[in-house]
């Protein structure tokens, strides 16, 4: 990104003053801690921020902002700035006091609509699935991180065994850039695959906001799931992200969020199995609801 413009911002009284809030990492990152600007919006400050181009769209239905510019574009003046991931630092955030107020993030009512329409009304619980991140294979360290926290659509094959899943189960596919795992999935596992239609991570919301449950690993989508309030499993590797602490199923950053770790580095299958034997119960909980209206088929 350019230069941004500006002293650091501490976390001192704004008093009217402008601040530009910027990504420093990844998407996950931006979503995770956007939560904090209309906060910093609170203190005084004339808000703007800065991401990148897929997040932008779904930024700007964030309340207290000035503006939401893309992060390789050149960025607007301001009297001071703060790299999202510092802002817990500025706000001396700690376990007790993190901003969890659900849903800070929100979808286009319009692009809701024209989601729910394209989704089969059949009384099916509805399972966004993610099986793997970005390779990033440009970045040696975060190649290596992906590698461990990926799976395959096959390693998933636990769902499909589900007793009666394909007429308790539909599984939407929420993973970009893998249409050929998707079009053979595991014998069972009813998937549907419309990611070609979706264009950002506005769309990916609208999509999500229609489901009952996202599944999936640690990436982009489980903070974007849990920033929109949905029910979120997240499987987790051996020795997972510092963000999910420690000897913990649950986060105090998304109360809607349950975590699925693994027992031992590159053990997926004990994890899978859990998530088969949960969604089988969740499924049977739901059992003879009634179909919601849509105009939508399969």
């Amino acid at each position: 990104m350019p230069k941004a413009p500006g002293p650091l911002w501490n976390g001192e009284p704004l008093e009217g003053r402008s601040i530009l809030l910027h990504a420093e990492q990844g998407n996950g990152d931006v979503l995770h801690f956007v939560r904090y600007a209309p906060l910093v919006a609170q203190r005084g400050g004339q808000v703007r921020l800065a991401v990148h181009s897929g997040l932008r769209r779904l930024m700007e239905r964030i309340p207290g902002l000035l503006s939401v510019h893309n992060l390789h574009d050149p960025l607007p003046v301001t009297d001071l700035h703060c790299p999202l991931l510092s802002l817990p630092r500025a706000f001396r955030t700690g376990l007790d006091s993190i901003p969890a107020h659900m849903p800070y993030l929100t979808a286009d009512p319009a692009d809701v609509e024209r989601w729910r329409t394209r989704l089969p009304a059949d009384g099916r619980l509805r399972v966004g699935l993610v099986w793997s991140g970005d390779p990033r294979p440009h970045s040696p360290k975060a190649n290596a991180v992906d590698r461990r926290r990926s799976l395959t659509l096959d390693d998933f094959a636990p769902l499909g065994a589900i007793d009666g899943a394909a007429e308790r189960i539909a599984f939407d596919s929420l993973q970009k850039g893998s249409a050929a795992q998707a079009e053979d999935p595991p014998n069972g596992l009813a998937l549907i695959d419309r990611m070609d239609e979706i264009g950002d991570f506005a769309d990916t919301a609208a999509l999500i906001t229609g489901l009952d449950l996202v599944t999936t690993v640690d990436t982009s989508v489980a903070h974007l799931a849990g920033g929109l309030g949905k029910p979120v499993w997240v499987l987790s590797r051996f020795g997972g992200c510092w963000r999910w602490l420690t000897n913990r199923d649950d986060s105090p950053w998304y109360p809607t969020l349950r975590l699925f770790h693994q027992p031992e580095p590159g053990s997926w299958a004990p994890v899978v199995a859990s998530v088969a034997r949960e969604l089988e119960a969740l499924a049977a909980g739901l059992k003879g609801r009634c179909a919601p209206s849509s105009n939508g088929s399969a």
